[in-house]
């Protein structure tokens, strides 16, 4: 068996920044087992797998290590992988998923994802983060999946060296660290060793949790934000009731073949 494969990076407009992930369309699902190892092999943060169709399509996410319930970059990638491969000229790109319905737009150059709001609840930062951290947040948050901590800087966020061995021991998805922005409306950085990933370059989902907090926090629904890690991610993001609209852009890396026996 032949599947089609391609290689995206998200939330940037140059290649090699942003985040990279695999994408892997199907005629119709493979067994979990193989569509793990697939991730596993091409060892990407996540790879999208989605089933074709012309209407709505079933979308799902897999990093190295585990399943996940929802992903922004892969996502993105997926839809990149749709409109300029695949040529679909629809208004807008249907998914179904474990997070319920997703949709993505065109706008000019960037696409646009539709993805529920997060709800998140304060909390007293549990102390292996701190630990892992280095350093107390001003403000803790937890969400569906992940903790979300508050710092006063950017260079704070900026210049934290986790140990992933102590964070790895929170039972969550991940961290998210967040300060205010010097160029940007907010700044972020996310790690999950708990699903494989120590350090995500930008991660799209974690801001369905950033822009309810930095709406109410800066007063204004529409916000730009930036992903301090080394490969950079650029992403404007706008709240709409309980919904979050998460833009960016995409670059093709790499299409190939994957050959399954």
């Amino acid at each position: 068996m032949k599947l089609r494969y391609y290689q995206v990076d998200a939330f940037t407009d140059r290649l090699f920044g942003g985040n990279p992930a695999g994408v892997c369309p199907l005629s119709a699902w493979l067994p979990d087992e193989i569509m793990q190892k697939i991730a596993m092999e091409n060892n990407q943060a996540e790879t999208a797998f989605y089933v074709l169709g012309e209407s709505r399509r079933p979308i799902r996410w897999f990093t190295p290590a585990v399943e996940v319930d929802l992903c922004g970059h892969a996502t993105l990638a997926a839809s990149h992988v749709i409109f300029e491969v695949e040529g679909f000229s629809g208004p807008r790109i249907e998914f179904d998923s474990r997070s319920g319905l997703l949709t993505v737009r065109r706008d000019g150059e960037r696409l646009t994802l539709d993805f529920p709001a997060d709800e998140i609840v304060p909390v007293a930062a549990p102390e292996p983060l701190v630990r892992g951290l280095g350093a107390a947040p001003v403000e803790a948050f937890k969400g569906k999946t992940d903790y979300m901590l508050v710092y006063g800087s950017e260079d704070e966020v900026a210049g934290m060296q986790p140990d992933f061995g102590v964070i790895a021991g929170v039972p969550a998805r991940g961290v998210i660290v967040t300060a205010h922005g010097r160029e940007t409306d907010f700044v972020s950085r996310f790690f999950g060793p708990q699903v494989g990933i120590n350090e995500d370059p930008v991660t799209g989902s974690a801001h369905t949790t950033l822009t309810p907090y930095w709406t109410r926090k800066l007063g204004r629904v529409e916000l730009t934000a930036a992903q301090l890690s080394k490969r950079g991610g650029r992403l404007w993001c706008k709240l709409v009731g309980g919904r979050v609209e998460i833009s960016g852009r995409a670059r093709a890396y790499l299409r190939g073949e994957i050959e399954i026996p």
